[in-house]
């Protein structure tokens, strides 16, 4: 496996099927939902690591994003989410990941004019992440969902210069106004980490590569010009998709 490829895989699954992952010699990405993190026992969390370090597997970690915002107007959700995200910052230090990927939780469509309090509270959030991330030894990367081009995103990086992008192809297929190429170009040169996924642009598919619409032949050549240590993440829902994915994807790698 590409020491640089990753795969998506929930935590419950790695639980029960840690031989299938070890056998693969895939790099897990680890997505912890609240219940699983609620559930998680850390010395069995510490074993699981040992277990991938062990194999010389690298890790990733998918934070829970499900009705969680940083940068919500409302203090309770904004205390919701800091809570959820000291309880990945304390599953990050027993995974040591490389990159932490969260949803900014930012839609135009919700926030209106009130994209500045949105900003704000953001930056404040971030700024109780950053040190312990920095202390752990992780980065700190930032997923496109509803973005239709990366404005939001470029005024967050700006404030936070230790923040990184997690460019989500798949998402970008959905949302965008701009073309890759115009995205790449705004912040490209922050993507520590990719989520590889395809899609036709009417739904949020997690199809396999070269399965959608999605020109990854573009994709991949922005990736190498402005993201060439970059993490790539293949965002497969189910076994079958993944078996294909890892196949598609060798034209590219």
């Amino acid at each position: 496996m590409n020491d640089r490829l990753f795969v998506h895989v929930p935590y419950s699954f790695l639980q029960q099927n840690l031989e299938l992952v070890l056998a693969k010699g895939v790099n897990p990405e680890v997505f912890f939902s609240g219940d699983m993190l609620d559930a998680l026992i850390p010395e069995e969390l510490a074993a699981i690591a040992a277990t991938l370090a062990g194999s010389g597997l690298a890790t990733t970690i998918h934070a829970p994003f499900m009705d969680l915002n940083p940068g919500s107007v409302e203090r309770l959700i904004r205390d919701v989410t800091r809570h959820r995200l000291a309880q990945v910052l304390d599953a990050a230090a027993i995974l040591k990941p490389r990159v932490v990927v969260f949803h900014p939780g930012y839609d135009r469509w919700r926030y209106g004019e009130s994209q500045d309090k949105w900003l704000k509270h953001s930056i404040d959030t971030w700024q109780e992440v950053l040190p312990r991330a920095a202390e752990i030894g992780f980065t700190v990367a930032v997923e496109n969902i509803f973005e239709e081009e990366p404005s939001t995103l470029q005024a967050l990086f700006g404030a936070l210069p230790q923040l990184r992008h997690c460019f989500d192809v798949g998402h970008w297929n959905l949302f965008t106004k701009v073309g890759m190429e115009e995205w790449f170009a705004a912040v490209g040169s922050l993507i520590a980490e990719a989520h590889i996924h395809d899609n036709h642009g009417r739904r949020d598919d997690h199809a396999p590569v070269g399965e959608g619409n999605i020109d990854f032949h573009l994709f991949f050549r922005l990736m190498a010009r402005y993201a060439p240590q970059a993490a790539w993440t293949i965002e497969a829902h189910s076994k079958e998709d993944l078996d294909r994915s890892l196949v598609n994807i060798q034209t590219f790698l």
